[in-house]
């Protein structure tokens, strides 16, 4: 059997196939749009199969046919996807058939160009190449299309359209493999062409079974199989154009056209090579497609599911929560760093965390109480550029910091509202392709911001049902030193009583002095267990003598290590005396354990304009940023050997009782320095002689 034949019986084997599989379906009468494209496409397959068996494989009228066939099979999957789709409806599968039937007009163009346009031989290979190149990027891009359409199913919907989508594979992969060759070997192959008709063939059996067993084929595409589609939509544009142009300059470059191929695909590989790894370029595609083909601008559900990972991400590698927390919101707009500010006791906000923060450091106080209740009420989204635009938005910028808006890099503020009380602040650096926030930023941010709250408030909780368990522990712990107390205070009850009968009896003079060694050596234990101060009733702050009471702590605590004291002590504070004495004796003997045995501490007194301050400084080993900030002031976080760690958050909480707070500045190697600030008092008419502290 020679080619020729092998050719003729197998495309008129298709023909056969087809043309029955066309009448079955038109004989079932159904209105589904889905049979009516799959009898064309059916009828133009067995059109094609009937016209290359009579007139060729080569000639005019089959590679019209050819069209048609390719036409109608792409229609079928449109159709499918279509009606599965529903309204959600991805621009990139409509520019992805775009650029298919743009391939096909181009192989036309060059089929049905007049032969006198192509008079010698090296123009006519030129457009054979051309032909066959177009007609594999068709393949390809039909493969595509089947690829993502059959990924982007449902389960279902797979097992459904696994049929029609394997048929339409095997014969657009074929066809590839056909044109390959042509293009490889400048010229067709008989035999290949001939077993295309038996190929054909084969795949009707397939589409005959799959529209019996399902009536129903769906497809549903998600925005980040669409995201890979214009990828792949975009790669072979770019291939079409590289050798749309090759063959032009190939066409009309005369003598320099072997050159100007060459330099131009060097230029068009660099440029390739350069856009394609850059972060910037990467943004500003996916801005551009999301902007121009999706109907919303995120999907929704990706963007949860990647913000609660964020979120709940585990392990001992992990990031601190708040530095998540800032992850989790800059994801969602592609922002490179965030800041977190939280309000303290006082409303004032102060930085809490940062994540890549590449803008200033930020002021101690970041802002202020009045941005914090405003932001509380409010739950405002802030857009930056928006409000150094508008000059008359002077009510609203009030309310922002000054170091934020003078910083071009800080992009915009989202407040993390937790039933109307603020819980901080996320600053967003300027991602590296700038917009302008649309609806659905501010819709998303605000709801983002939320459950952040939510996430910060039950750390919060937790912090402190730890911290309240901790004083339960420290509780027990004093009742169980009362109880040891009692014992000794029995025993030496005990001993007294007998000592009025027995005082002149030697044996009982020796076992008394036994007893109060063990009693004396029991105690000096339970003082170093309990290692407290005892606390009185606190008084209401008055006018009160600074130099007369940093004189007394200083006498007392001289007889352990030295201390100086300087500066203006004739200024008058407003305070509880009693326990301002133990702040501040909570305050030099933590600078005494932290010095040297030679070093004095030295505890100064200064006026601040309405306020005056009482420096407690040491050349200790001092403290980092990150201890400062996070472990300080925290209760039961103490850097001594068997230390409470509360005498800092007694400190703290006794000052600010009074109307007061306590300032810290340190430096690791250099020392620290320890500020009670107290209001002055206005007049000194009511002032005690001098202060008095018990030893």
């Amino acid at each position: 059997m020679t080619v020729d034949t092998f050719l003729v019986i197998s495309h008129a084997l298709a023909a056969i196939l087809f043309g029955t599989l066309a009448v079955w379906q038109a004989r079932r009468s159904s209105r589904d749009p889905q049979h009516r494209v799959l009898i064309a496409a059916a009828m133009a397959t067995a059109l094609w199969a009937l016209v290359t068996a009579m007139a060729g494989w080569g000639t005019i009228s089959a590679l019209i046919t050819e069209q048609l066939r390719n036409l109608g099979w792409l229609a079928f999957m449109y159709t499918l996807w279509k009606q599965g789709a529903g309204e959600s409806r991805p621009t990139t599968i409509k520019a992805l058939y775009a650029v298919i039937v743009a391939v096909m007009v181009l192989v036309a163009v060059i089929e049905f160009m007049p032969p006198n346009w192509i008079s010698s031989p090296r123009l006519a290979e030129a457009a054979f190449l051309s032909t066959m190149a177009l007609r594999m990027m068709l393949a390809v891009g039909a493969l595509v299309l089947v690829h993502n359409l059959y990924s982007a199913g449902t389960a279902d919907a797979r097992t459904a359209i696994r049929l029609p989508m394997l048929a339409l594979a095997a014969m657009w992969t074929f066809d590839l493999n056909l044109y390959t060759v042509a293009y490889l070997a400048r010229a067709g192959s008989p035999e290949l062409f001939a077993l295309r008709g038996l190929v054909v063939a084969l795949l009707a059996p397939m589409f005959a079974l799959s529209a019996r067993q399902n009536s129903d084929w769906d497809i549903r595409l998600s925005r980040s199989m669409a995201f890979q589609t214009l990828s792949l939509v975009a790669i072979g544009g770019y291939l079409v154009a590289m050798v749309a142009i090759m063959s032009a300059l190939e066409l009309f470059g005369g003598e320099n056209a072997r050159i100007v191929q060459i330099g131009f695909v060097f230029v068009a590989s660099v440029a390739a090579l350069a856009l394609a790894p850059s972060t910037k370029f990467r943004a500003w595609f996916r801005v551009k497609v999301s902007k121009h083909l999706f109907r919303h601008r995120y999907d929704y559900r990706s963007e949860w599911q990647r913000f609660t990972d964020t979120l709940g991400r585990p392990g001992d590698g992990a990031l601190p929560l708040e530095s998540r927390v800032i992850q989790a919101v800059a994801d969602i707009t592609e922002s490179p760093g965030g800041l977190l500010i939280v309000p303290d006791a006082t409303g004032a906000m102060a930085v809490h965390a940062r994540w890549n923060w590449h803008l200033a450091d930020p002021p101690a106080f970041a802002a202020t109480a009045a941005a914090t209740k405003w932001f509380g009420e409010t739950g405002r989204v802030v857009e930056l550029d928006a409000l150094r635009a508008d000059t008359d938005a002077f009510e609203e910028a009030r309310y922002i910091p000054e170091w934020i808006l003078t910083d071009p890099r800080a992009w915009a503020v989202v407040p993390l509202v937790h039933f109307a009380r603020l819980a901080g602040l996320v600053i967003l650096e300027r991602p590296p392709i700038s917009r302008t926030l649309d609806w659905e930023d501010f819709d998303l941010l605000r709801v983002v911001g939320r459950q952040v709250a939510s996430y910060l408030a039950e750390a919060t909780g937790q912090e402190a049902l730890s911290d309240a368990r901790r004083f339960d522990e420290f509780n027990r712990r004093f009742a169980f030193i009362m109880h040891d107390i009692k014992n000794l205070v029995s025993q030496l009850s005990l001993v007294t009583r007998n000592a009025e009968r027995h005082a002149d009896n030697p044996e009982f003079r020796a076992d008394m002095i036994a007893t109060l060694k063990n009693s004396t050596a029991r105690m000096n234990d339970l003082l170093a267990r309990l290692s407290q101060h005892n606390k009185g009733k606190p008084q209401e702050p008055r006018a009160v003598q600074a130099g007369s009471l940093v004189h007394a702590v200083a006498t007392i605590k001289r007889l352990h290590h030295p201390i100086v004291v300087g500066g203006d002590t004739s200024l008058v504070l407003i305070a509880d005396p009693a326990r301002l004495d133990q702040a501040l004796t909570h305050l030099v003997q933590n600078a005494i354990d932290a010095s040297p045995r030679t070093e004095p501490v030295t505890i100064n007194l200064r006026r601040l304009d309405t306020e005056a301050a009482i420096d407690v400084i040491d050349n200790g080993c001092g403290m980092s940023a990150q201890f400062m900030r996070e472990r300080l002031f925290k209760p039961f976080t103490s850097t001594k050997e068997n230390g409470f760690g509360i005498g800092a958050f007694e400190a703290r909480t006794i000052i600010a009782m009074m109307g007061g707070r306590i300032d810290v500045a340190s430096e690791e190697g250099a020392g620290s320095r320890f500020s009670i600030i107290l209001p002055l008092a206005s007049e000194t008419r009511f002032l005690e002689p001098d202060h008095q502290v018990a030893a």
